[in-house]
Parts: structure tokens; sequence; C-alpha cells
């Protein structure tokens, strides 16, 4: 089988995914265990990866148990409690915090130190926003989609924030949503720009080819985001996990296909999605 298979050199993990995955492995590399309080990257390939390392993925409950160790904080952040847990426990926090997240959390709490009332645009329940609401004391409110804007009695003025991985377009969209309904609306752009400009990168890699094949984790929130980016501009884009899930019939003879991913996605796993591609593509054609 003829086929061009190309992967998206833009794609793959962000500076603060590199960031906290170097910094578990050189503490595996030299002691041989770490804890990490959550999903170090919402990609479960990735994860099995380091715990095969050593690293052993916990929760806050199990936090709450451990003294006198050391306990990676991921990019997405943690609320003040966190810390102030870890303080009481003798628990030495290595923080990987991203700096993006950090530079919104401090945002969040001086609009909060302030008494202002502020709106969370993101995912309810994802670590990121935890730990927003968590710098407002849990007085945020929080929305995943417009929708919910109904269930509150909104301010006549507001402070506008964003998990940093929403669509920029989103983002906008619901600024003036509550602008037409006569709210001020203190506007903070929030947004990573290595994502949103991602955005604007997959679009043009998208068009490029007849199939799309779009690899992340099910948890990653910024991919389903850039899925949707893809999957807009060329609808013959399908999303997967790992390579096991990848359908023969979405791929003919002589087709392009262009492969990419989240920035939770590692490159060697694009790869291996290349590689199986091209391998049962062969096969078939045998």
């Amino acid at each position: 089988m003829n086929l061009n298979v190309e992967i998206d050199d833009n794609s793959g993990f962000c500076f603060g995914v590199v960031f906290a995955i170097q910094m578990a492995e050189d503490i595996l590399n030299e002691e041989g265990h770490l804890f990490c309080l959550g999903d170090i990257v919402h990609n479960d390939e990735e994860v099995a990866r380091l715990k095969a390392k050593g690293l052993e993925i916990i929760d806050h409950d199990k936090l709450k148990t451990l003294t006198h160790t050391k306990v990676l904080i991921r990019a997405h952040g943690e609320p003040p409690e966190t810390y102030k847990l870890a303080l009481d426990n003798m628990i030495e926090l290595v923080d990987a915090s991203c700096p993006v997240v950090l530079k919104l959390q401090n945002r969040v709490r001086e609009a909060s130190n302030k008494d202002e009332k502020i709106l969370i645009y993101g995912k309810h329940g994802h670590a990121e926003v935890k730990g927003l609401v968590g710098q407002t004391n849990g007085e945020a409110i929080v929305i995943e989609s417009f929708d919910e804007l109904d269930q509150y009695e909104l301010p006549s003025k507001i402070q506008l924030f964003s998990q940093t991985t929403k669509r920029t377009k989103n983002l906008y969209a619901l600024k003036e949503k509550l602008e037409s309904q006569g709210v001020e609306v203190n506007f903070n752009d929030t947004l990573c720009r290595q994502v949103s400009n991602r955005d604007i990168q997959l679009r043009d890699f998208a068009r490029k080819f007849d199939v799309v094949i779009f690899v992340a984790g099910l948890k990653s929130s910024n991919g389903k985001v850039l899925f949707d980016v893809c999957k807009e501009h060329n609808p013959n884009t399908y999303f997967i996990s790992n390579k096991t899930e990848i359908n023969p019939i979405w791929i003919k003879d002589g087709m392009s296909v262009g492969v990419c991913g989240a920035t939770s996605t590692p490159h060697w796993q694009m790869e291996e999605v290349k590689t199986h591609i091209l391998e049962f593509c062969d096969l078939s054609n045998g």
C-alpha cells in the first residue's frame, strides 16, 4: 500500500508538561521512587511508562496519610490547602506547577483578595480549575458550558478568568454573552499561548491530509479541544488514545495521513502510531 504518513512537528508536550516529567525522571533516576499527586499528565501511556520507573500516583486522601516524604505537584497546580497540608505533615513538595498556571493563580487570588466576584470558565473537577477555585476560598463560580449561566444570579460586575487550555473563540464568545446580559466584564485572557497557537497551527495541518489521526489521553481536556479543531477543518479526523484503536477501514491506498496530538501527548506515542499505520497497511497489502 502506498501511503504518506506525517507527524505534526508542533504537536506533543507543552513546556509545562516537559518540565514536570523531567523533574520526575531526574528524581526517579536518583531515588527509584516518587509520589505524584494525580496523573502527572493526562495520558495513560506516558503515565504507565513513568510508573514502570517508580512513579506512584496518589490522590488527596492518600496524601493526608503521608509524612516525611517527597511528593511531586504536577503542572496543573494545586490549591493553597495542599501546601498547608504538606507543611503540617513534613512533606517535601517538588513543585512542577506550570508558570502560566501559577501566574493565573496569582491573578485570581489578587482579585479574590479585593472581594471581586469571579467567574472561571473551565472543566468542573479539573485539577487546574480546583487550584484556581482554591485561591478564592471556594467562592468563585465555575461554568463549563454557557447554559450553566442560567443557574446563577450574576452580579452587575464580574472578573472573568479561564482555564488555560480552553478555546480562544469560546472564551471571547462567553465574554460577549455576559456583556449582552448587561454584566460589566473585567476580562482576563489567561489562555496559554502555546495551546492557543497550536489551535491555529492544527487548522493548516489538518487540511493537508486525506485522514488525520489525533492521539490523546481520554482525560485530556486539551486533547478534546484540539481534536475538535482538527475535526472542524478535516471531517476525516479520528480520535485514538493508543495505536490499537486505529481502524484499518479509515485508511486506503494512496492516502495521505496526518498524525497529531495534544499538549499531553508524548512524541514517542505519535511515532508509535505512525509505525503501526505503516506496518498494518503493509500487511494488508501483502
